[in-house]
């Protein structure tokens, strides 16, 4: 197995578990938050309607800086601003419209930086067990549910913040109080974490620059171009070995494999590409709203904005025709071709060609990427891809099918 591809394994497996450390307690909302490194322990996070304050202790117990409201259980509590505010099932449980609307706004209102919002979505046959009343239902339990449809949630967020919410999983929006964090987050979600082993160093006896020229080759792995000046932290100790950043990149590659560096540089340029292609579907910001370092990493993939959307259309049109879709599945060397459908485990999606990235990008844009799939099928000869759900997926050599979701 070459460097790249060992390396790419092992920062997986790394994040899956900085993302687990939160797993077994945290509601998925936060979770989700958490595993897309937008709560900093210098900020703020605040649980708007929190309930027994599960989330809120969890976190403060992490050293988060956290408090709570709850009109029931912490009435005198203040509401007050964050950084972060979760509202998680919030809404569903308020049965006149006018509060439910006038909570999302309070909880808006307070908002710095982001605010979560989700809701119980109904996947079952409506109405089943329930006593319909108002614009919900009165459970067996007799308490208030208001079931919302993804796209539904989405219109509504729309409708009384005049914001446009980004879906982060399926019953969950993150709304952004500024647009370069929005599209920040946006272009993360196709973003490989991927590095180049360095193994070569120590057998070249240029073992001790390795510390010094560390930032570099992570920056590079994150980002797969060269930062400007003000990006590179310790960049003076490295100027004042090697003279230049561009210099001492040379001198990384000649004591590691360039081809992987290729291959790594390319790779950003496809995650890059899958983002520009997506970002169709709403409205594509001017290259200004864009945060710096995407602008950067526009110029040096594309040299230009207008380059890089033009490519990106063109990759998104290209999937009108079906035949794009069937080849890409029957070339892909990811995942297993079976009648006519690829199946990819969902660690793997990252990894596919740009054109299945995109296709699954179409069919996942209004529920987010679900974090309870397993498999995702790609069907080769329709417009559908399904994301299929098994529990013991790891263990049992059988697994049963739990749940699924189809997008066509």
């Amino acid at each position: 197995m070459n460097h790249i591809s060992a390396d790419i394994r092992k920062i997986t497996s790394v994040d899956r578990h900085r993302a687990a450390i939160f797993r077994r307690d945290l509601s998925r909302p936060v979770r989700l938050v958490l595993s897309a490194d937008l709560l900093k322990r210098e900020e703020s996070f605040f649980d708007y309607g929190c309930g027994h304050a599960e989330d809120v202790t969890i976190l403060r117990e992490h050293g988060y800086n956290t408090s709570g409201w709850d009109p029931h259980y912490f009435p005198q509590n203040d509401r007050e601003p964050a950084d972060v505010i979760n509202l998680s099932y919030v809404l569903n449980v308020i049965e006149n419209d006018q509060e439910r609307r006038e909570a999302l706004l309070s909880a808006w209102t307070l908002t710095r930086k982001l605010l979560i919002v989700a809701v119980q979505v109904w996947v079952g046959e409506a109405g089943k067990g329930h006593l319909a009343y108002n614009d919900g239902f009165i459970t067996s339990r007799n308490t208030f549910q208001k079931y919302f449809e993804q796209q539904e949630l989405k219109d509504y967020i729309r409708s009384v913040l005049g914001q446009e919410g980004m879906p982060a999983g399926l019953g969950i929006y993150f709304v952004f109080r500024d647009e370069r964090h929005a599209e920040a987050f946006a272009a993360s979600r196709f973003r490989t974490r991927t590095t180049v082993s360095t193994a070569k160093f120590s057998a070249k006896g240029f073992d001790e620059f390795l510390p010094i020229l560390q930032p570099l080759i992570d920056f590079v792995s994150v980002r797969g171009r060269l930062p400007s000046p003000e990006e590179l932290p310790g960049q003076e100790k490295i100027i004042k070995e090697f003279r230049t950043i561009a210099r001492a990149f040379e001198i990384i590659k000649r004591f590691t494999n360039v081809d992987d560096w290729q291959k790594l540089i390319q790779k950003h340029k496809h995650d890059l590409l899958v983002y520009i292609a997506l970002s169709r579907f709403q409205r594509r910001p001017q290259f200004s709203a864009l945060p710096p370092d995407l602008q950067m990493d526009i110029k040096a993939f594309f040299r230009t904005y207008k380059g890089a959307c033009d490519e990106g259309d063109k990759l998104l049109f290209s999937l009108g025709e079906q035949n794009t879709i069937a080849m890409a599945c029957n070339e892909s060397a990811i995942g297993k071709f079976v009648g006519r459908a690829l199946y990819v485990h969902a660690s793997a999606l990252n990894y596919l060609s740009p054109v299945l990235r995109v296709y699954e990008g179409c069919a996942s844009r209004t529920f987010g990427q679900s974090e309870q799939t397993t498999i995702i099928k790609f069907r080769a000869d329709k417009p559908k891809v399904s994301y299929l759900y098994y529990p013991n997926f790891e263990t049992d050599p059988h697994p049963a099918l739990h749940s699924s979701i189809h997008a066509t």
